[in-house]
């Protein structure tokens, strides 16, 4: 878990923080230029509450690590060109409030104000954006912590549940065999009843023919006894 003092220290910890131009507006409202993307050197100092002196030596002690974070210097046609898009975009009205740089302006972006937050000593601000930095670095590893730990117990029960279909493999290996035994013996009992089935058919064809035969003899004793009466 990196610490304050760390953070101020360590540009590599600076940039892994350069997404949270968040912890800005968590702390103190920034107001920015009416195009919404930049703000002056005095804009700065204003929203860490210091001098802008203060601000200017220090951007240009990290001059080359604020260029890299949105920090410019505006010269020349591309000052005059950016002055008439601030006054376009802020109205007539205050229009005349806002200051003209006359040779240079340094402008900042997000990024480059959280820059300075976390190079910023002598700050409260400042200092109070590198604490909400790192309390919720502190909580996100709290969460992955818990996460990680959650992973492990789902792995666990997995490993548990592989273990019980390992044991249970055998089992299911002899219901299969039983299975198909059972299927043997059920198609070995159909043919046997379909050989009864066949055999009861000449069976009953045999008892057909018998009542023929029963019926004809009947009819002979008739005859027999008729003759015999009339004698």
């Amino acid at each position: 878990m990196p610490t304050e003092i760390a953070l101020l220290e360590s540009r590599a910890l600076r940039v892994e923080q350069m997404e949270r131009v968040d912890a800005l507006d968590k702390v103190k409202s920034l107001v920015m230029l009416p195009d919404g993307i930049h703000v002056r050197t005095e804009d700065v100092a204003r929203y860490f509450e210091v001098s802008t002196a203060s601000v200017r030596r220090l951007t240009d002690r990290h001059q080359s690590e604020l260029i890299e974070n949105g920090m410019r210097v505006l010269r020349g046609s591309e000052l005059r060109s950016f002055h008439s898009d601030m006054v376009s975009l802020w109205g007539d009205e205050q229009a005349e409030s806002y200051p003209q740089a006359a040779t240079q302006l340094r402008i900042h972006t997000r990024r480059t104000v959280l820059n300075v937050a976390m190079l910023l000593r002598d700050s409260d601000i400042a200092r109070c954006v590198r604490t909400y930095l790192l309390d919720a670095e502190q909580d996100l590893r709290a969460g992955y912590a818990s996460l990680e730990h959650r992973v492990t117990r789902v792995e666990s029960c997995l490993a548990g549940v592989g273990t019980a279909l390992q044991e249970l493999g055998p089992v299911l290996s002899r219901m299969s065999f039983r299975l198909d035994s059972l299927d043997r013996r059920l198609e070995v009992t159909q043919q046997v009843v379909g050989a009864m089935s066949v055999r009861l058919g000449g069976v009953s064809e045999d008892i057909v023919r018998l009542d023929g035969r029963m019926d004809e003899l009947a009819r002979g004793l008739k005859d027999l006894s008729r003759r015999n009466r009339s004698r």
